[in-house]
């Protein structure tokens, strides 16, 4: 019988939950075997997994960020200012590349294997009589981790879309959506407008509202959506700041800042000229809740923001969990202005219901050739049919081999080439991570 349904059925007939749930592999095979049935939205679960915990997410200040793509980096970089600032900064992300403890950090370290065993064996009853999610549990579990560890503020990513995403109980000083994109429409919705509205959905009365998405109609539409929750102000990051000479190359991204009357060239170790927009959000962000230092301060701390990943380079191997078009799209152009050594092979597994086709064509100008594999923690109903994949890249004119074995497949792309690109999925970069023993937690 598999653990975690194990630890369920002991858990019914009377067997303590300290009895079944004694060390940290345990604590996680019961979390997610919560991942079952799909997702699950609204708030109602964790509002009363919270209340029952003593609502520990209103103990300390919070930042809140939506959006398609850009949520890690704005939190990365707001993370690493905010630190630089002196306080105690927890970040909340999603999902985690190899360990779970990843999704949540305070004052950089995350938390304890012991914690977590320590909530599940606590509460355990309560979220199996309330039916929380995996998401739901997790989230409770961070805000309280995150107001016993003295907290001063907390940066959340919200997990998918924004409105009936479990984040959404918080009331932040700020929150800000980066960007909308298609992605996850199944869940919220087909039309580029639907998704600006699920997204608006974390904009609350009383607080800010920053707004970095760059194409004019979706980010008036946001605003609508801002005045009508009542924010206290809005802030466009485009209207309000320029960011000229995007300049990108292997130690990451420089561009130049125009905000206020004043121009300043910045530096942040995250290559992409996508990372240039994503340190504006971040910027205007901080600005709005007065915990901005000086711009020329800020270049100098900006040296500490790190995101794993996101054009992580280790050795001849590049990991990016670039699992849309739209992310796609922004790895291809930072391989061309990063121009790492040929020949360039790309070891990809995307899940079924991304647009995998337009993610392959969209590569097939900057690589050399293409490893297709099946990323072992893959949920087996998403695993995408590699040989329609291979057939797909063959009709292109692509060199191309299919390789369901994961580590032979990252083995196939170190004998052929010279750079190695990870991507498709943060299954995918995790899995090479672990199995290359590549820490995300790690400097």
């Amino acid at each position: 019988m598999d653990i975690a349904l194990r630890t369920l059925n002991e858990a019914r007939s009377g067997v303590t939950p300290h009895a079944a749930l004694t060390d940290y592999k345990h604590a996680l095979d019961f979390l997610f075997a919560r991942t079952t049935g799909g997702y699950k939205f609204g708030l109602e679960r964790t509002v009363e997994l919270l209340d029952h915990l003593g609502n520990p997410h209103r103990k300390y200040p919070s930042l809140h960020i939506a959006g398609t793509n850009g949520k890690g980096s704005s939190v990365a970089t707001m993370g690493a200012l905010l630190t630089a600032r002196g306080l105690r900064v927890a970040t909340y992300t999603s999902p985690h590349l190899v360990d779970f403890r990843e999704r949540m950090i305070v004052g950089g370290e995350p938390i304890a294997p012991e914690a977590v065993v320590g909530f599940v064996e606590r509460n355990l009853p309560v979220i199996e009589e309330i039916g929380t999610s995996f998401f739901e549990a997790t989230t409770a579990m961070a805000f309280e981790f995150f107001a016993n560890s003295g907290a001063d503020i907390a940066v959340i990513e919200t997990g998918l879309g924004g409105r009936l995403d479990s984040t959404n109980v918080v009331s932040p000083l700020a929150a800000g959506v980066t960007s909308i994109g298609f992605d996850h429409m199944e869940y919220l919705g087909s039309t580029l407008e639907a998704i600006a509205g699920e997204k608006a959905g974390i904009f609350k009365a009383n607080a800010d509202a920053i707004i970095g998405e760059r194409d004019r109609r979706i980010r008036e539409l946001l605003a609508s959506h801002a005045r009508d929750a009542g924010a206290s102000r809005i802030r466009i990051v485009a209207d309000e700041m320029s960011v000229l000479d995007v300049r990108v190359d292997e130690t990451g991204t420089e561009c130049t800042i125009a905000w206020n009357g004043e121009q300043t060239t910045l530096h942040t170790p995250l290559a992409g000229e996508h990372q240039a927009a994503n340190l504006a959000f971040a910027l205007v962000m901080l600005d709005s809740v007065h915990a901005l230092a000086p711009l020329d301060s800020v270049a100098a701390q900006l040296h500490a923001v790190r995101i794993p990943g996101r054009f992580q380079r280790t050795g001849k191997f590049i990991f990016d969990v670039a699992h849309n078009p739209a992310g796609t799209a922004v790895l291809t152009q930072t391989l061309k202005s990063v121009d790492p050594p040929t020949p360039i092979s790309v070891v990809m597994c995307v899940l079924r219901d991304k647009d995998w086709r337009e993610m392959i064509r969209a590569l097939s100008g900057v690589v050399s050739s293409f490893v297709l594999t099946n990323a072992p923690t893959a949920p087996a109903s998403r695993e995408w049919d590699l040989a329609e994949a291979e057939t797909f890249a063959l009709d292109l004119g692509l060199d191309v081999a299919a390789i369901p074995d994961f580590a032979a497949a990252i083995e196939r792309a170190q004998s052929v080439a010279t750079t190695v690109v990870v991507t498709g999925s943060f299954h995918t970069v995790g899995d090479a991570m672990s199995l290359l023993q590549v820490s995300p937690l790690a400097g």
